[in-house]
C-alpha cells in the first residue's frame, strides 16, 4: 500500500509493506495508547509510546504469527516483560484484529474485563502473566528452551523489556541461561528510554555499558536507534540469523511522538487528561485504523512424542528406613516414563534427589545452577509448551523465588515443585538452610495445592498425583531417613488424611506430619503406658486440607495437640485451626511450632529444644487433659 495518510488512514500493513506505513503503525499504536489509557483513567501511555517503533516492525515484519490461531505450534511467541506497557500491547492487538477498538476504548482496566493493567492468559496471546518486573525475559527463556532442546522447533522468542528491570538479578540469570544453552531462538528487545518511574534510571542512555554487560553472558548485544525503524528492521533481521541470544539495546524517548510529555520527568504510570490526550493525538497524526497481516507461522508439525509406557513408582517395605526426599527421586524418575515429565535442579540435585531422573532422562533434566528464580521462571516457560515440569531445591531457598511462583499462579501454570531440608530437623547445618517458612508461602499462592508426606510410601504417591494437578502444587520432603509406615498399596488422595491410631475411647488428637507424625506416634505410645488413649493423624494433604477427618477428630476427642516442623505463623496449626473454625468446632488445642531462632545441633536435639519433640508432645497433651 501506499504511505498511510494521517487521520482515519484504513489500510493493511505487512511484511512488504513500505517502511513508511510501518512508521503510520507505529504512529496508530501511540494513538489507541493514549486514548486507552486516558478512557481508562490508568495506565501507562509513556511507556507505550517509547517502544511502538520496535513493536510495529516486529508485528508487521518479524513476529511469525496466526493471530485466529493463537495455538498454532509454530507460531512465535511475545512476551512483553514490562508488563505496565500493556496499552501497547492490546493496541497491537487491535491492529491484528483480534480485540475490537470498542474493547480498547470502553474495557481497558475495568472490572471484568479480559484486557486487565498487566497482561494475563486470559488472553489467548498471552503466554505468561507480567507486570512484576524482571519476569517475562526468564519466561521467555523456559519457552526458547522447549524450542530449541526439546521440540526442535522453528518458532522465536521475543521479549520485550523494560531499561528499569535491567536492574533486576532476575533478567542476568535469564541471560546467563540463555548463553549457556545457546539459544539462539531468543531475541530480548530493551525499551532504553532513560525514565523510570520515579527518575532516571540506573544507566541512562549508556548502552555501551548495558551491550558490555549483555556480552559478558554470553549473547549478542546490538545497539540501535529505537525509532529508526529502517534501523530496527535490520537489527531484527540480524537477530534471526545470529547463532547466540540476541539482546537489541535501542536508545527510545519516553512519550515520543508528545512534545509536551517526551523524556519529560513525572508522567510515569499516569495516563493523559482528556484536553491533553486531543493534543497528542492531533500531535501523532490523529486516529488511524491500519490492520496488521505480519508473517504466518513458519510450517511446523510437532513431532509426536513418544508413547507413555507404563509408570512403575518404587515400593518400600513397612519399618525400613527412607527419607522422603530419596523417595521423590526414585518417583519421579518413574514418572520419566511419562514423555511429558521434565525435571529442573538448581544445583542440589544430589540432595533432592533429582539427579536420579537425570541418570535415566538426561535429555528432560535442565541445570538452572544457583539460580532458584530462573529454575521457577524455566518451569513455567516449558509448561506454556506443553511439558509437565517438576522443579526442586531446599525449601528454604524457594523462599528467593516466591515472586516468581506467586506470578506462576497468575499466568495459570501447571508446575510441581519440591522444597527438601525443612524445618529443624535437618540438623548441623542451622537456621540459613531450614525451611521454616515454607508451608506458610506455599498454601497463601492462589490455587496451589500443599503437601507433605511423612513416610516414602506416601512421598512416592503425592510425587506421582502432582502429575495430573492443575496449578501450581508442592511437596515438602524431609532430609533424614524414618521408618515406612504404609504398604506399598495404600492411597494417598489430595486432601486426604490417614488415621493410624483410633479407638473409641480416645481422649485426644495429635496431629502431625513429616517428622512431626513419628514424634506424634512415639508420644501415642508413651502416653498408652499411662492408660491415656491418643488418636494420631498424619496429615500429609495441608492444602487442600482434610477438615471432615478433623471436624470428627475434635467432637469425639475434644482436644488436638498439633505438632510442626515450621513457624507457628500459616503452617500445619493455623492449617487445622482454619478448618476447624469454620466447622466451628475449635476444641482445647496445643499448637506446638518452631517459635525461638533455631541452632546448630543433632536433630534429635534439635526438635527438643524447639519444643516439638515426642516428650514436648506428650507433655502438651497431658496439659490439655488436666484441664
Amino acid at each position: 500500500m501506499n504511505a498511510a495518510s494521517p487521520n482515519g488512514s484504513n489500510g493493511t500493513v505487512g511484511p512488504n509493506s513500505d517502511l513508511k506505513d510501518v512508521f503510520e503503525l507505529a504512529q496508530q499504536l501511540r494513538v489507541d495508547s493514549v486514548r486507552a489509557s486516558t478512557s481508562a483513567g490508568s495506565g501507562h501511555p509513556t511507556s507505550s509510546m517509547s517502544a511502538a517503533d520496535l513493536m510495529a516492525v516486529l508485528l508487521a515484519r518479524h513476529l511469525h504469527y496466526d493471530w485466529q490461531r493463537p495455538d498454532d505450534p509454530g507460531n512465535d511467541h511475545l512476551i512483553f516483560s514490562k508488563g505496565h506497557a500493556s496499552p501497547l500491547l492490546y493496541a497491537m492487538f487491535t491492529a491484528a484484529g483480534v480485540v475490537s477498538e470498542e474493547e480498547l476504548l470502553t474495557r481497558y482496566r475495568r472490572a471484568g474485563s479480559r484486557l486487565e493493567g498487566h497482561p494475563t492468559p486470559v488472553l489467548p496471546w498471552v503466554d505468561v502473566a507480567t507486570g512484576s518486573l524482571g519476569q517475562g525475559l526468564p519466561y521467555g527463556v523456559g519457552v526458547a528452551l522447549s524450542g530449541r532442546k526439546l521440540e526442535h522447533a522453528p518458532f522465536r522468542v521475543w521479549a520485550l523489556c523494560g531499561d528499569s528491570e535491567m536492574t533486576e538479578g532476575s533478567i542476568w540469570e535469564a541471560l546467563d541461561k540463555a548463553g549457556r544453552y545457546g539459544l539462539d531462538n531468543l531475541t530480548a528487545i530493551v525499551d532504553i528510554n532513560r525514565l523510570g518511574q520515579r527518575g532516571p534510571t540506573e544507566l541512562g542512555w549508556d548502552l555501551e555499558a548495558y551491550a558490555n554487560r549483555v556480552e559478558a553472558f554470553g549473547c549478542t548485544a546490538l545497539t540501535v536507534e529505537g525509532h529508526d525503524v529502517a534501523a530496527i528492521d535490520k537489527a531484527f533481521e540480524y537477530a534471526t540469523h545470529t547463532e547466540r541470544p540476541t539482546v537489541i539495546l535501542a536508545r527510545t524517548i519516553k512519550g515520543q511522538g508528545f512534545s509536551e510529555v517526551a523524556d519529560a520527568e513525572g508522567w510515569h504510570g499516569k495516563p493523559l487528561p482528556p484536553e491533553m490526550a486531543e493534543r497528542a493525538i492531533a500531535e501523532l497524526g490523529g486516529v488511524r485504523h491500519l490492520k496488521v497481516r505480519g508473517p504466518g507461522p513458519r510450517p511446523y508439525q510437532p513431532p509426536p512424542r513418544p508413547t507413555p509406557q507404563e509408570v512403575r513408582l518404587p515400593e518400600f517395605e513397612p519399618g525400613d528406613k527412607v527419607a522422603t526426599r530419596s523417595a521423590y527421586g526414585k518417583a519421579l524418575t518413574a514418572l520419566g516414563a511419562r514423555p511429558d515429565v521434565v525435571a529442573l535442579d538448581a544445583e542440589v540435585g544430589n540432595s533432592t534427589h533429582s539427579e536420579d531422573f537425570a541418570a535415566v532422562y538426561p535429555g528432560r533434566y535442565f541445570q538452572s545452577y544457583i539460580a532458584e528464580q530462573q529454575m521457577v521462571a524455566t518451569a513455567v516457560g516449558l509448561s506454556v509448551r506443553g511439558w509437565r515440569p517438576y522443579a526442586a531445591t531446599f525449601a528454604a531457598f524457594l523462599t528467593r523465588a516466591h515472586d516468581f511462583i506467586r506470578m506462576a499462579a497468575v499466568s495459570r501454570a501447571r508446575l510441581a515443585l519440591c522444597g527438601s531440608h525443612c524445618g529443624v530437623e535437618i540438623g548441623a547445618d542451622g537456621p540459613s538452610q531450614m525451611g521454616l517458612e515454607d508451608l506458610g508461602m506455599m498454601r497463601a499462592v492462589h490455587g496451589s495445592t500443599v503437601l507433605y508426606p511423612s513416610d516414602a510410601t506416601a512421598a512416592t504417591a503425592l510425587t506421582a498425583a502432582m502429575a495430573d494437578l492443575e496449578g501450581i502444587s508442592y511437596l515438602r520432603s524431609t532430609r533424614g531417613a524414618y521408618p515406612v509406615l504404609y504398604p506399598a498399596t495404600e492411597r494417598f488422595p489430595v486432601g486426604g488424611s490417614k488415621t493410624l491410631r483410633s479407638t473409641a475411647e480416645d481422649q485426644i488428637t495429635l496431629v502431625g506430619a513429616g517428622v512431626t507424625l513419628h514424634e506424634c506416634l512415639a508420644a501415642a505410645d508413651t502416653l498408652a503406658s499411662d492408660g491415656v488413649h491418643a488418636r494420631v493423624i498424619d496429615l500429609y494433604s495441608v492444602k487442600p486440607i482434610d477438615a471432615d477427618t478433623l471436624v470428627s477428630a475434635a467432637e469425639e476427642t475434644g482436644a488436638l495437640v498439633i505438632a510442626e516442623d515450621h513457624r507457628p505463623e500459616g503452617g500445619l496449626g493455623e492449617a487445622v485451626l482454619s478448618a476447624l473454625a469454620e466447622r466451628s468446632a475449635v476444641p482445647r488445642f496445643a499448637h506446638l511450632a518452631v517459635r525461638d531462632l533455631p541452632a546448630s545441633g543433632t536433630s534429635a536435639e534439635l526438635l527438643d529444644a524447639a519444643g516439638i519433640s515426642r516428650s514436648h508432645i506428650t507433655a502438651a497433651a497431658r496439659r490439655l487433659l488436666s484441664r
